[in-house]
């Protein structure tokens, strides 16, 4: 939910408590065009993340009794993303409609399932980074503490901590009725100090430490490939390139967006008209983009590995005559 709407997964849009001096705190133009755009890109990575993901679960469900360390880290990443997509048709309604309609116990709810999808996803991709990094670099150190044991102990880890980080969430936000604006969802004046905590949050721990433990270990991760002797190395290489890549350049861009929006805020930078609707358009437009890596997710980690794509035609082609059997009864 963009900042235009308070959005209740960062709040960091709370405009109501801006100064802006002697011109109005909007731009109707920025407000039709988050409408028109965040509606429809919602319900675009709504659609494409449950897909993607969904067929994740049902091949590593399928697969159960052959799984990996890796295999419950994907498993659940894929979890973790269709939680974050699930709120999604949320978020699309209340940008549509321009405020909050599912009340206080819905807001609290779909605000933390928020947070908890998106630290849970980066999480879990910064572990499935430290696993590559020791089974490349450190293989015959880390090979017999690779179980399914270990496994479920680092995801269940994981899910505690981001349920932890997401906290204020569920305590804090309310559905607060507005006189010009309806009903919103976003902190209330008396816990404006967890805007900050979620602006850090989301900055250190969903994009500096993830970006940086992945720079390290594929930096040392790439040259121990180039000097193994596989044909595969080389797509590992562009794999891993792509990984880090697509990363950055998905929430780095928004991440930056709203550490300008505090910076504005706090008149560190100039409070100027032209600057304030420029940063609204970019957290409208970054955001959006930042949400579709969970579509992307499936398809680095999963689809591209030759044994979960059996995995995943043997499932699809277990189904097909299934339905076609059923379309000719009928």
């Amino acid at each position: 939910m963009t900042a235009e709407y308070k959005d209740t997964e960062y709040n960091y849009g709370n405009y109501s408590d801006f100064d802006y001096g002697d011109y109005p705190p909007a731009n109707s133009t920025v407000q039709e065009f988050s409408k028109v755009f965040l509606a429809t890109l919602y319900s675009l990575v709504f659609i494409l993340g449950f897909i993607g993901n969904g067929l994740v679960v049902c091949v590593l469900v399928k697969q159960c009794n052959q799984s990996n360390l890796t295999d419950i880290c994907l498993f659940n990443l894929a979890l973790s993303d269709l939680l974050f997509v699930f709120t999604l048709p949320f978020y699309s309604h209340y940008a549509r409609v321009g405020q909050w309609t599912f009340g206080d116990f819905m807001c609290r709810l779909i605000s933390g399932s928020h947070h908890i999808g998106f630290f849970s996803s980066i999480f879990l991709m910064v572990v499935m980074t430290l696993d590559r990094y020791m089974i490349i670099v450190h293989a015959h150190r880390v090979a017999r503490y690779r179980t399914k044991r270990a496994a479920i102990i680092l995801t269940v880890l994981v899910w505690m901590l981001s349920l932890f980080v997401s906290l204020p969430d569920f305590i804090f936000i309310k559905a607060i009725g507005q006189e010009s604006q309806g009903v919103e969802c976003y902190y209330p004046e008396e816990s404006k100090v967890w805007e900050h905590y979620n602006l850090f949050t989301t900055n250190v721990l969903g994009l500096v430490i993830p970006l940086l433990v992945m720079v390290g270990c594929y930096s040392r991760i790439i040259p121990t490939l180039v000097s193994m002797r596989t044909a595969k190395k080389y797509r590992i290489v562009k794999l891993i390139i792509c990984i880090v890549v697509a990363f950055f350049l998905l929430w780095a861009p928004y991440n930056i967006s709203l550490f300008l929006k505090f910076l504005l805020e706090k008149e560190i930078i100039l409070n100027d008209k032209v600057l304030d609707e420029n940063i609204r358009l970019s957290i409208t437009v970054t955001e959006a983009f930042a949400y579709t890596h969970c579509c992307l997710n499936p398809i680095i980690y999963a689809f591209v590995g030759e044994k979960f794509m059996r995995r995943a035609l043997q499932l699809l082609t277990k189904l097909m005559p299934q339905r076609s059997d059923r379309q000719l009864i009928q």
